[in-house]
């Protein structure tokens, strides 16, 4: 399948540029690949669908406070520098994303902060956009990260930064209410619609909770600019499975109960993990898995997901697990019932 194929037309009014009053009160589409019907529901009716002994397989992944802004130094210039990874601990060496990126250059210092809190040496141009730049920050490590975090601010999607501001809201809508492990700069989107009191209905029926990490990067948002999606290349994210979860994942499996996976996060972390008898295994590194149709899931039954844009691997992602003709059929169905769409949007659960 080529990457024209995954195009569809989106009404600019149905792009979710805020959260559902209540997490677990946004709309839900259920999508039952054998039969191929489709209902509407709310998410707190996901316990309707999952019985004693599933699994939930969530990534607890937590957003990093990763947008700076600042100035260039001597110019006064307005800068936004979108942290992505940390390279070096003790050198203080971070991959970052500069904008505008055409007037920064190797040598230039960028302050951040009143009275210039924070200080970053741009030294080297690793992109076309990206820049590789030094903080020089005197101070432990912890005191260091303290200073990022104060000065931080939520990353929300470009498309959501191009309609609105961050507001206070975002830094606690933008996590999930399981979020753990810090390094994500983008959320696990399908996660935002568990509230604590969903989460105990499912506990009360003895559905299990599965927790994975995969702190997801901006590459899951980056075009694809190639027809042919062999020739694809996803951009690596850190991941991890432990005992727990494999052990949890492989009984029920065993057992014939249902494992859900809740994300595209967290299905790209059952299928890395996967092994050839079809359980999973621990695993602790990286991933450029990259699922496109046609492609045969060994773990999940179903998926918990959101409504993504047109030809995004997301989209495609989530294709490949309902089957093409349906998957198209669900979405001319979300556009003509209204469903919001992307981040803060609805979401769908495929049986």
């Amino acid at each position: 399948m080529k990457l024209s194929h995954f195009k569809y037309s989106l009404p600019k009014d149905l792009f979710a540029e805020k959260p559902s009053k209540l997490r677990d009160e946004a709309r839900m589409m259920v999508v039952d690949r054998k039969t191929g019907s489709i209902e509407h529901r709310l998410f707190k009716d996901l316990v309707d669908y999952v019985d004693t002994g599933d699994v939930m397989v969530v990534n607890n992944t937590k957003v990093f406070p990763a947008l700076l802004y600042g100035e260039k130094e001597k110019t006064g210039a307005k800068i936004t520098v979108f942290l992505l990874r940390e390279l070096n601990r003790e050198s203080r060496l971070w991959d970052v994303i500069v904008d505008p990126a055409r007037k920064i250059r190797i040598g230039n210092k960028l302050y951040f902060g009143h009275n210039d809190a924070l200080i970053a040496e741009v030294i080297d141009n690793t992109t076309s956009r990206g820049r590789t730049v030094r903080f020089l920050f005197d101070g432990s490590h912890e005191e260091f990260i303290s200073t990022i975090k104060s000065l931080g601010h939520t990353p929300l999607p470009e498309e959501l930064l191009r309609v609105r501001n961050v507001s206070p809201e975002d830094a606690d809508r933008y996590q999930t209410i399981y979020a753990k492990h810090e390094g994500a700069v983008a959320a696990p989107t399908a996660g935002l619609h568990f509230s604590r009191e969903l989460l105990k209905r499912l506990e009360i029926k003895d559905v299990k909770m599965a927790e994975v990490t995969l702190h997801a990067g901006l590459g899951n948002f980056k075009p694809i600019e190639v027809e042919d999606l062999t020739k694809h290349r996803m951009d690596s994210e850190e991941m991890y499975i432990e005992d727990e979860a494999c052990d949890l994942i492989n009984t029920a499996k065993a057992n014939g109960k249902k494992i859900c996976a809740v994300g595209t996060t967290s299905m790209k972390v059952l299928e890395t993990a996967v092994t050839t008898p079809g359980t999973v295994r621990p695993y602790a590194g990286w991933t450029n898995k990259f699922i496109y149709p046609p492609y045969n899931f060994s773990i999940a039954d179903m998926m918990v997901t959101n409504f993504h844009p047109s030809m995004s691997s997301l989209f495609i992602m989530v294709t490949a697990f309902v089957g093409y003709d349906l998957m198209m059929k669900a979405y001319q169905t979300a556009v003509k019932e209204k469903y919001k769409f992307f981040t803060y949007g609805d979401a769908m659960l495929i049986l």
